[in-house]
């Protein structure tokens, strides 16, 4: 299945399960959750209420002129992996990491598909990174890697945008990637059983302005998605609805000569094959 989150006619967050290319099914309209995070807190019981709402199909709507909002609306947890692909850490001189390199991005910092990104007037340095989110859906700690995969209820995509200037003036890095707006997530969020084990083997890409970027595949990442939800779950538990954003691949605008950095006017696109396509317009702040 496919889950949208969206504002509905009420200004109010529904969820819906898209079906075909230009419809989805209101499940709130027909007595289901409001939002993917309280149905990923009812588990297996959640899931076949879902089912059973998609086989009647009462309430559709069209897709044209829907209002996005991110897929989870509030994540516990919202844990990014920097330098997970080999290429990315070799433009970035480092070394690739022998662990996962863990850092936070909070709720704050992004927008859904189609709202725009907004570059700080304090930098110029903007820069876009292309992901696969991993989302959460049941809870566990000391995850063994064998068993990691039962725990990721689907997954979607992710522009980690980052303002350069403010990540690199200090080892850490997230006053950089936590500006307000300055990352996307969505536009859906495709459930595990839809694609291949930690959706692996699927083709990656960014463009910016229609023009490739990025491109990889995320067979690429040097910690899959199993071993990442094992590694984080051994430090804090893992709930439903929280976020691994898995890492970029190389391309990245910091990296390029000339350097390429995300302008007012511009359009990004994120897009993985089988999971979706997010864009995201650029504007400046204010």
């Amino acid at each position: 299945m496919r889950f949208i989150a969206f504002l509905n006619d009420q200004d109010q967050p529904a969820l819906g399960v898209r079906v075909g290319a230009d419809a989805l099914i209101d499940l709130g309209a027909d007595g289901g959750p409001a939002s993917l995070d309280e149905l990923l807190r009812q588990g297996e019981a959640g899931m076949q209420a879902v089912r059973a709402a998609v086989e009647r199909g009462i309430v559709r709507r069209p897709l044209a002129g829907l209002r996005y909002l991110p897929p989870v609306l509030n994540p516990g947890k919202a844990l990014a992996i920097g330098l997970n692909y080999v290429d990315h850490a070799a433009e970035s001189s480092f070394d690739p990491p022998k662990h996962p390199v863990v850092f936070q991005r909070y709720r704050s910092s992004w927008v859904a598909h189609g709202q725009p990104l907004v570059r700080p007037h304090v930098s110029t340095q903007f820069d876009y990174e292309a992901e696969l989110v991993a989302v959460i859906g049941k809870a566990g700690r000391y995850i063994p890697r064998e068993q990691a995969l039962a725990h990721v209820a689907g997954y979607s995509l992710f522009n980690d945008g980052s303002i350069r200037d403010y990540q690199l003036r200090t080892n850490q890095w997230l006053l950089g990637k936590n500006f307000d707006d300055s990352g996307a997530f969505g536009p859906e969020l495709v459930t595990a059983d839809e694609l291949p084990p930690g959706a692996k083997g699927l083709r990656l890409q960014c463009r910016l302005n229609g023009q490739t970027v990025q491109e990889a595949n995320t067979r690429d990442m040097i910690f899959d998605v199993a071993t990442l939800v094992s590694v984080c779950s051994q430090a804090m538990a893992l709930e439903p609805g929280d976020l691994l954003i898995t890492g970029t691949p190389s391309g990245v605008g910091m990296a390029r000569k000339p350097q390429l950095w995300m302008q007012p006017g511009d359009v990004c696109e994120v897009e993985i094959e089988r999971v979706g396509l997010l864009r995201n317009p650029i504007v400046d702040e204010g």
